[in-house]
């Protein structure tokens, strides 16, 4: 249950920065919350058997891995060293 909390509150930060122009949807913070929030809820809907929850955290955490991923391969490739 605390997983799921940890999750939900990650999710809502994730996007309350968006919102408020501290992140951008290209930002690598963002997605690691949006990863990160999508483990708690996948944590919380394994233990509670909510199979449609389940399955929509995965995507949503392989969107935001594969984002991710993209984002620190491009950054690799033109030698950027930001932390966002």
């Amino acid at each position: 249950m605390v997983a799921g909390w940890i999750g939900t509150v990650l999710y809502i930060l994730a996007y309350l920065l968006l919102c408020l122009g501290k992140l951008t949807a290209g930002s690598k913070c963002y997605h690691l919350l949006n990863i990160l929030g999508a483990l708690g809820l996948i944590i919380n809907a394994a233990d509670m058997k909510d199979y449609p929850s389940f399955v929509v955290n995965i995507i949503w955490m392989i969107i935001a891995g594969i984002t991710l991923w993209l984002l620190i391969k491009k950054g690799m490739a033109t030698g950027e060293t930001s932390k966002t």
